[in-house]
């Protein structure tokens, strides 16, 4: 295992990020630094368990230390309430240089080279979410909609950008962008905007390692594919006709006169025959104007060898030029995108990591920058995952992951660690999987 990514280090290297973390109280009421409430907040999102300090606050009085100290390298331990209080000024963009620090750690230790996918690119899917809402509860970067009943819903949503592979069961979360309001904008924010913020930010970064960027049909429009150009990236995003009327009247055009290009193939599913038939066209204006930019459009419809039943159809525009023997690869990575909703955004809010829970709302950015913790401490699990045998062993022996959060809730309640090794190491032996 590589121990630049080893749990020990990643956590210590968390713990020196948030040493970092701007202090702006004054006076001399400073018990606990800002470090120790981050870190306090992090390890009841890594442990998923909602009680994990009330049990280290209860070890630490019985057994005179705990395992918040020993894991989490947390001397002292602050109230919920002192968490809250003390983390609500902090902005998430202070997490922001831990997402790009691990990131070149997986590229020198090869874990990116597993997920390369068309031309040896990275495939980074973009989709926003929410993870708040009230009728009663917000705070001055609360997003609201007014509902049929007149009441106001108030909301916090965020943009989820992730590393995919169609095929890979695993994605690497990196930098969020909150969608939230802005300075100086009478509008309220959108998710098209964020995205754009996180390409002026973020882009240039992952466009030097080689990126794609894959996303649903609101992304489809020429001023964010020409950012997206801008900052260095390639793009396959999804386009639809009723969003697209020029392309599509140009794709019936070039059909109807018989100079649409296509390609059919038979597959099997394992159940019966499919057929996937790809249509594609390079150099067709993005609108109906005379400032139009060009892309290549390409659609894949897959029916049922027997019935002629539709069972799937989509389409995608791009940057890459079409062919017979690039346009599969670049359908099957387009179709990656959905990744972003599915191993990513459900499994946050359905498989233990309680996305849309309110942890703590307060009056500034605390919302958000749980959330952020929340996002760390997936993307930490899958780490682990990736390169941690022994953790790939329980989890597999486990099944869900709810099992394996509940069975480390119970040992960090009842028995005590020095590390995160000794830890796996008793997970590992008790399951006997050394014994396989």
């Amino acid at each position: 295992m590589n121990k630049e990514l080893s749990i020990n280090r990643i956590i210590k290297d968390l713990k020196a990020d948030l040493r970092q973390f701007p202090d702006k109280r004054t006076g001399k009421n400073t018990q606990f630094e800002l470090e120790e409430a981050g870190m306090a907040a992090f390890s009841v999102f890594f442990t998923q368990c909602a009680s994990f300090l009330e049990y280290q606050r209860e070890m630490q009085t019985t057994k005179g230390h705990s395992n918040v100290q020993s894991l989490f390298e947390l001397e002292n331990i602050p109230s919920d309430n002192q968490i809250r209080n003390l983390l609500d000024p902090v902005s998430p963009e202070n997490l922001e240089p831990t997402y790009q620090r691990i990131f070149l750690s997986l590229d020198r230790a090869g874990v990116l080279d597993r997920f390369r996918s068309y031309a040896n690119y990275l495939l980074i899917a973009m989709d926003g979410t929410e993870y708040f809402s009230s009728q009663s509860i917000h705070c001055e970067n609360c997003n609201h909609r007014i509902l049929n009943n007149g009441k106001t819903s108030y909301f916090h949503s965020v943009i989820t950008p992730v590393i995919v592979q169609a095929g890979n069961g695993h994605v690497i979360s990196l930098e969020p962008e909150f969608i939230l309001p802005q300075d100086g904008q009478e509008k309220q924010d959108c998710e098209i905007r964020a995205g754009q913020r996180w390409l002026e930010k973020h882009g240039s970064f992952y466009a030097k390692r080689g990126a794609i960027l894959l996303g649903d049909d609101l992304y489809s429009r020429q001023p964010f594919c020409q950012n997206v150009i801008e900052k260095g990236f390639h793009f396959i995003l999804v386009c639809k006709p009723d969003s697209h009327v020029m392309l599509y009247e140009t794709v019936d055009f070039l059909a109807a006169n018989g100079v649409l290009s296509t390609k059919s193939e038979r597959k099997w599913n394992g159940k019966q025959g499919e057929i996937w038939t790809y249509r594609y066209a390079n150099q067709l204006p993005l609108r109906g104007d005379e400032a139009a930019m060009n892309v290549n459009w390409c659609e894949i419809t897959i029916s049922c060898e027997d019935t002629g039943v539709q069972i799937y159809k989509n389409a995608w525009i791009t940057d890459f030029n079409l062919s017979d023997t690039t346009v599969q690869a670049i359908v099957r990575d387009g179709r990656a995108r959905w990744k972003v909703e599915n191993e990513n955004n459900n499994v946050l809010k359905t498989k233990g990591y309680h996305l849309e829970h309110n942890f703590g709302h307060g009056n500034q950015y605390l919302a958000s920058l749980l959330l952020s913790f929340n996002l760390l401490a997936f993307l930490f699990h899958t780490i682990l995952d990736l390169v941690d045998e022994r953790y790939q062993a329980i989890r597999q022996a486990l099944g869900k992951r709810r099992t394996f959060f509940q069975d480390l809730e119970a040992l960090l309640r009842y028995f005590s660690f020095k590390t995160w090794e000794d830890v796996l190491e008793f997970m590992f032996n008790g399951l006997e999987l050394n014994s396989g």
